[in-house]
């Protein structure tokens, strides 16, 4: 699945994975990462979701990274902000009210513009990308995570108790029966997500665990008619090992 498929759909305006509510899960999951406000959540293939909204809402500056620059244009206007724009050589940055959505290529991301982040929040990344390019994917993000948080960006100096000393993710996916339905969204079963992030001979991994396992066929009628006979959706809450270390 190459870049021009996501930014002409984009540009279609082809996105029936946009989610134009908050997601319900968010609210009720996230204070198990127990940040404190000023924790930077990073949010891949960020899109326009308002789950930024909600994140800011809580104290959190974002930092989101997006393909398209409809998407991220997108964002703004129907959230009325007004960001400021600027070139780099390997992003466009859009900027306003402590979200910052970089647009181009995951890929290109290194630990300099993760140095600050405290968590990450995945709805829709994962599910978005075909089996050998997760690998790749997970693979890059921990390769560039923070070796540990740094002090959030709180207007008084909290103390190192109050501080999480691992970056943490909720990760969303979906999972369905192998060959039902082409993708995407790719069902992304939780022994995958155990190989992808528990691989204790890369330099980071992760301690996971299943918040949430829940049975969401009937409630979503058009992947009835996309022929699958279950579709699940799994909450997992991943704690990366401080620092950096391989584990024993």
């Amino acid at each position: 699945m190459k870049e021009d498929y996501w930014l002409d759909r984009w540009k279609r305006g082809e996105t029936a994975f946009h989610q134009d509510e908050i997601n319900p899960y968010l609210s009720q999951y996230w204070p198990e990462l127990g940040l404190v406000p000023g924790s930077m959540v990073f949010v891949p293939l960020c899109g326009k979701s308002r789950d930024m909204l909600w994140l800011r809402a809580q104290g959190h500056p974002i930092l989101g990274i997006e393909l398209s620059n409809v998407a991220a244009e997108a964002f703004f206007v129907e959230n009325g902000l007004a960001p400021k724009r600027i070139r780099s050589e390997k992003f466009d940055c859009y900027e306003a009210d402590g979200i910052r959505i970089l647009c181009g290529d995951f890929f290109d991301l290194d630990k300099a513009e993760l140095a600050s982040v405290h968590a990450i929040y995945d709805r829709g990344a994962l599910i978005a990308l075909p089996p050998e390019t997760r690998k790749r994917y997970a693979a890059h993000l921990l390769g560039i995570l923070p070796a540990l948080p740094v002090q959030p960006a709180s207007p008084t100096v909290l103390p190192a108790s109050a501080v999480s000393s691992s970056i943490q993710m909720l990760l969303i996916t979906l999972d369905y029966p192998a060959g039902e339905m082409e993708g995407p969204p790719f069902a992304v079963p939780p022994e995958e997500v155990e190989a992808l992030y528990k691989n204790k001979k890369s330099k980071a991994h992760a301690d996971i665990r299943l918040l949430l396992h829940e049975d969401v066929l009937e409630e979503n009628p058009r992947f009835q008619e996309r022929g699958l006979s279950r579709l699940a959706e799994n909450i997992f809450l991943l704690r990366f090992e401080a620092g950096g270390r391989p584990g024993p």
